[in-house]
């Protein structure tokens, strides 16, 4: 399963089909694009809650190129599909991932980030080389007020963040690093402003944030002691929450506005005994979690607050549930909702 979170809206894509719909209420379809149409797809973006839709073909039965990215406008009145394609980027090589905001488009590929202007006559603004990302690991702050890239950097274990609005299309700008673990990056995710990072190694225990202007380490949250690996990282839309999953089957919740709602290990009250003790004492275990079928391969996020103790987080899996449970910060956490998506469509769907 490939997917995304867009403020509230959620796109799930298998082979043959993509589908996007308000995470707060599964049962109403925003969009369905039909297979025959596009064939199967590797990779799906949104521009937000708009009608722009970036494709990458791949999967059984690709129609489009896996070294293209397409541009798909769902507005267009057009019935030819091949008509609400309105443009196109074509690489050498396969595109792993593709990140938009309304000026820039990001595409991704192994060992390349490619940076252009978007969406009216695009222009490339810069590249950027890269170690091996073969999870095409990238992030773009939304914000108008900031233009932060970040992706892994060409030392294992660190980031580069790149300010697009201080660097001079066509020039090399100084690598703006930070030493975040000491084995591969495994994700990688900025708030919505634009202030803090946040990133996890393949290991999967921790999980570190970073001011990303003083490249000050701010907090490290503990997953869990057992390796894992970390599906995904989000931040809630005011960054008083983050929320990861792994393929443990469980959906952790951090808060960070007020990190004494956070569980602590009971060896905090003995204190450092050594180095590495002293390491896992100070992490932060989540304030709040739940599980999904184990070993399901899920994505999740913040929904909306449904009052002003109460926050909601949805994780979609890849076997076909939606889940969406509310917590308070007292810790509690209760399913608030369960539905299976495949059984929402028709047969002849698929």
């Amino acid at each position: 399963m490939q997917s995304a979170f867009n403020y509230g809206i959620v796109l799930f894509f298998f082979n043959q089909w993509y589908k996007i719909r308000y995470t707060n209420t599964i049962k109403k379809t925003f969009v369905f694009v039909d297979h025959e149409q596009v064939g199967s797809v590797a990779q799906c973006s949104m521009l937000h809650r708009s009608n722009l839709l970036a494709v990458v073909g791949g999967g059984v039965n690709p129609k489009f190129s896996e070294i293209s990215v397409l541009i798909w406008d769902d507005a267009s009145e057009a019935r030819d599909p091949k008509d609400k394609l309105v443009l196109e980027f074509t690489f050498t090589k396969p595109v792993l991932a593709v990140r938009m905001r309304h000026d820039k488009i990001i595409i991704v590929l192994k060992n390349r980030i490619y940076v252009y202007s978007f969406p009216d006559n695009p222009v490339k603004l810069f590249e950027f080389d890269t170690r091996d990302n073969p999870k095409g690991l990238c992030d773009l702050c939304p914000s108008m007020e900031k233009q932060l890239l970040v992706f892994p950097g060409h030392k294992c274990g660190s980031l580069q963040l790149v300010d697009l609005s201080n660097t001079k299309p066509g020039t090399s700008s100084a690598p703006f690093t930070i030493n975040a673990h000491q084995s591969e990056i495994a994700c990688v995710a900025l708030n919505q402003p634009g202030s803090v990072a946040a990133s996890a190694s393949r290991k999967g225990t921790l999980i570190r944030l970073f001011d990303t202007t003083t490249r000050d380490k701010l907090v490290e949250l503990r997953r869990g002691t057992d390796p894992a690996t970390l599906y995904c990282i989000n931040f809630s839309h005011d960054s008083s929450f983050l929320c990861a999953s792994s393929d443990k089957g469980t959906v952790h919740i951090f808060a960070l506005k007020d990190t004494k709602l956070n569980r602590r290990s009971a060896l905090a009250r003995v204190g450092k005994v050594g180095p590495v003790i002293g390491q896992y004492v100070d992490s932060q275990w989540s304030l709040a979690s739940f599980t999904v079928p184990a070993e399901c391969a899920c994505i999740c996020a913040f929904g909306k607050n449904t009052s002003k103790n109460v926050n909601s987080v949805i994780a979609i899996c890849v076997d076909g549930t939606f889940h969406k449970y509310v917590f308070t910060p007292d810790g509690n956490c209760n399913r608030e909702a369960f539905d299976v998506y495949l059984d929402i469509c028709d047969d002849d769907d698929f």
